[in-house]
């Protein structure tokens, strides 16, 4: 989950790679470290901690060159510190790499019977020491295809040479790595998020790919060393740049423009005059579907869940989920009328990549659910949805999962219609209310001023319970995730009805307890399990649609959602949770944006 940059051209690279870490820092932020040639001479320069930290450590010890590669690292091997910082070099070449590199063991002791010496605990210092091996004798393409070789796991890299001072080499297997093309300049990175500042020409590399980048000229080569052409592709513009405006964090300002990135979405998807749904090309004509298949990881995962059951009351079908990292290990029995589908914020979550690349050798059928239309995952898919909801800056997902669900709703009812499994009118009607969920969303964005008092009782708790049932289920899943994301405190979220089966154990005086209750099909059932909560001392925060009555005296706070259609309080139960993270987060003073350990772009497994 690391980020890499690369920048050849006829003038001083540090600023933009500096600029580009900044971009990157979504996908890490224990280091960060930037490698430049000048003068046959290597200049490495890296620190613990931020990109901040690096700007400072430049601007009193610049680092000179036209050409240099730069990382920000999310810890997989070794502690987060200078030492394991990227690059990792040796006097000859320097590396940087996203990825895991699972025989790094093994080779290090091989190459340490070979004299050389280890100064970091990472996995990717055997591949510095790999390629300095062969540069003895090779040339540095050579050197590079010799020691990939013998690498084993999933690598990104950018490779700097000492005595090759106007090339850098990029390789790919399992992580992905774009390149970009500008004048007097070329550029390798993570992924076009980083490039989109300085190009909107971008070429991806496929696995077991190299390139070879100078200012004025980029070759691409197979893993035989056969040169391979590679289209270019044009990127959008992005229409919702990521600035902060007057908000004092990016998660804050995601949460409050939902109602607007909703209205987006269902202005992308809904015909308006004809009360229809604009979703076509289905990779299966969906009267032969027999099956749909969801997967995700995370917060994806749990869009994954809720869809499930708009899935199972809309249609006829049978549907499973799974997460993305135990999908790529099950032995899957694949169905040629089975649609598999893959949702995704980034587009390059490693194990929902993996996931589906599985799905495509066994010839299924694949629709992807992203945010990113240029990724990895949307290119290899037969069918892409977008969700249209901007970039997503805080790790912590907000608006994205709210328009996961919102793309897997829509076409959960355009299926349902097209197998004749709703009427006409009924199908309007859901349409209908559609349109209300803007506003539905903007009032629930009222609530934050009672979640602000309910939020002080988190602080000197051990932990906290989010139950619900039905489509909640996941719902509560997603606001216990919420919470130990951003607040570092212990959450669990369960099915209401299961709390006999064992957590009720964990009920005790003050613990706080998220019931979640829409007025539906499990609300008696559900206050049923609440009272049980309150008599063993929880101290409760319903949130309902139910407005009428008194439930129980002993409810410690009570929020009131608006009235929708009762398909569509996944969404409105959804604000209130996300509001509830993020203001314990905010008294315990944890980084919003970037909570620790973890990074926006999982794309390590």
């Amino acid at each position: 989950m690391c980020g890499i940059i690369g920048i050849a051209s006829n003038k001083s690279v540090t600023s933009n790679i500096i600029n580009s870490l900044k971009r990157l820092e979504y996908r890490g932020y224990d280091s960060a470290g930037i490698a430049t040639v000048s003068k046959q001479n290597l200049n490495e320069k890296k620190c613990s901690g931020r990109v901040e930290e690096l700007e400072k450590i430049l601007f009193n010890s610049p680092a000179q060159g036209n050409i240099g590669i730069g990382h920000v690292r999310w810890a997989t091997h070794g502690i987060p510190n200078e030492i394991n910082a990227h690059p990792h070099s040796s006097e000859i070449v320097s590396v940087v790499h996203n990825g895991i590199i699972e025989n790094s063991n093994l080779l290090k002791k091989n190459l340490q019977k070979d004299g050389y010496k280890f100064k970091s605990q990472t996995d990717t210092e055997v591949i510095t020491l790999l390629i300095t091996k062969y540069l003895k004798n090779s040339k540095p393409i050579d050197a590079v295809l010799q020691s990939l070789e013998y690498l084993e796991g999933s690598f990104a890299l950018g490779i700097l040479f000492k005595d090759q001072a106007d090339i850098i080499i990029g390789a790919r297997r399992g992580s992905p790595l774009a390149v970009g093309y500008s004048n007097n300049e070329n550029y390798l990175g993570s992924d076009s998020y980083a490039l989109k500042a300085m190009t909107n020409k971008i070429s991806y590399l496929d696995d077991g790919e190299i390139c070879i980048l100078s200012k004025d000229n980029v070759e691409f080569f197979d893993s035989s060393k056969n040169k391979i052409n590679k289209k270019i592709l044009v990127l959008s513009e992005d229409k919702n740049e990521a600035k902060l405006g007057d908000y004092k964090n990016f998660m804050s300002k995601e949460i409050f423009e939902q109602p607007t990135t909703i209205k987006n979405c269902l202005n992308e998807y809904l015909d308006k005059i004809r009360n229809d749904i604009n979703l076509y090309d289905f990779p299966i004509n969906p009267k032969k579907i027999d099956k749909i298949f969801l997967v995700g990881c995370g917060t994806a995962y749990h869009s994954c869940q809720v869809a499930k059951y708009w899935i199972e009351e809309l249609t006829d079908l049978n549907v499973e989920t799974e997460v993305a990292s135990e999908f790529r290990y099950r032995k899957i029995k694949f169905n040629p009328n089975t649609l598999y589908i893959f949702v995704s914020q980034s587009g390059e979550t490693a194990d929902t990549a993996a996931a589906l690349e599985i799905a495509k050798k066994n010839k299924m059928k694949t629709c992807s659910v992203i945010n990113v239309v240029e990724s990895s995952i949307a290119r290899n898919s037969d069918w892409v949805i977008p969700i249209h909801a901007g970039p997503e800056i805080g790790v912590a997902s907000t608006k994205a999962f709210i328009g996961q669900m919102l793309v897997l709703y829509v076409m959960s009812l355009k299926i349902s219609k097209i197998r004749g499994n709703i009427d006409n009118k009924k199908y309007i009607e859901k349409i209908k209310n559609l349109k209300h969920l803007p506003d539905c969303i903007e009032r629930s964005l009222k609530t934050e001023e009672l979640i602000q008092i309910f939020a002080k009782d988190f602080i000197s708790a051990k932990g906290s319970m989010f139950l619900g049932r039905g489509s909640s289920f996941p719902i509560a899943l997603e606001g216990a995730l919420k919470l130990k994301e951003l607040s570092y405190l212990h959450a669990e979220g369960y099915p209401a009805g299961e709390m006999k089966h064992g957590p009720l154990a964990l009920i005790e005086d003050g613990l706080p307890v998220i019931i979640l209750a829409p007025k539906d099909k499990y609300f008696e059932k559900t206050i049923s399990n609440m009272q049980e909560v309150i008599a063993r001392g929880g101290k409760v925060l319903l949130i309902s649609d139910k407005h009428d009555e008194v439930i129980n005296e002993n409810i410690r706070f009570k929020i009131e959602m608006p009235f929708i259609d009762e398909l569509l309080n996944p969404f409105l139960l959804t604000i209130p949770l996300q509001l509830l993270a993020y203001h314990v987060a905010l008294l315990k003073k944890c980084d919003i944006d970037k909570p620790r350990n973890l990074a926006k772009s999982v794309t390590v497994e």
